[in-house]
């Protein structure tokens, strides 16, 4: 089966990593939110910070850098992912916890489900967010719309040539699932 699945599930029977104690996910959650403070004082970009965590060890750190870097997809979650998935040498993020200095937004939040992290620990909500100008309530709304209903226009064409890869993709002996 392909796409997310349950969250951090162990592969192969691993043993399973332990669960932090409440006063390391404080720590943790703290040093995402000094982060956020740090990084939007430098310049970096917005107000988040986040890291990525497994068996009390920090495997990666994150801020944002959407304005820095001119990149939209540099959120402080997504940062701190690649940053864990390139370090562990994999795509999948098994038993890590992402602590995040706000709820993470749509495109944060399917990270986390694409890279199959255990858990998601975080501070601010997306409420306090939007009050600071970071609202994603029009992200919200619009994906449970049909294609043709979004805002944004959404043509659909070649139809009949779409198949292909996918049929390409599930002939491909050599295929590493996701």
């Amino acid at each position: 089966m392909s796409g997310p699945d349950a969250a951090g599930s162990a592969a192969g029977g691993a043993q399973a990593p332990r669960t932090p104690t409440p006063a390391e996910d404080d720590a943790f959650l703290a040093e995402a939110i000094s982060l956020a403070r740090e990084h939007m004082l430098a310049g970096d970009g917005g107000p988040f910070g986040a890291l990525v965590v497994r068996d009390g060890q920090v495997i990666a750190r994150g801020w944002n850098r959407v304005t820095s870097t001119n990149d939209p997809t540099a959120h402080a979650e997504v940062v701190a992912i690649r940053a864990a998935c390139a370090t562990l040498d994999s795509f999948e993020l098994h038993g890590c916890t992402v602590y995040t200095s706000c709820e993470p937004c749509p495109m944060c939040l399917a990270t986390c489900y694409w890279a199959r992290v255990a858990r998601i620990v975080y501070a601010a909500t997306r409420d306090q967010a939007a009050a600071a100008g970071f609202s994603d309530a029009l992200i919200y709304d619009e994906i449970p719309k049909a294609p043709d209903a979004r805002q944004l226009p959404m043509d659909r064409r070649l139809a009949d040539a779409s198949s292909g890869p996918f049929d390409a993709w599930a002939q491909k002996a050599d295929r590493v699932t996701y």
